[in-house]
C-alpha cells in the first residue's frame, strides 16, 4: 500500500520534473497534494466518490438508523 501511495505521489506531484527547487516548495506541494488525495480525489473503494462525500453519506445513514 505504501509503495502504491508513494508511486502515485511521485507521478502526480513531480509530473516529469527532475526534483524540487527547495525544501519549502516540496513541503507545500506535497501537503497540497496529500490534502486533495485524502479529501477530494475520487477513490475506487468508495464507489468513485470523494472520501468526504462518502463519509458524509455514511454518517447520514447512521443518523437515520438511530
Amino acid at each position: 500500500m505504501a509503495e502504491s501511495f508513494n508511486a502515485t505521489a511521485k507521478r502526480e506531484v513531480l509530473r516529469d520534473a527532475a526534483g524540487f527547487t527547495d525544501e519549502l516548495s516540496c513541503r507545500r506541494k506535497m501537503f497540497r497534494w496529500s490534502t486533495r488525495y485524502n479529501t477530494k480525489r475520487r477513490h475506487s473503494w468508495c464507489r468513485y466518490q470523494p472520501p468526504n462525500t462518502d463519509e458524509r453519506a455514511y454518517s447520514d445513514e447512521l443518523a437515520l438508523a438511530a
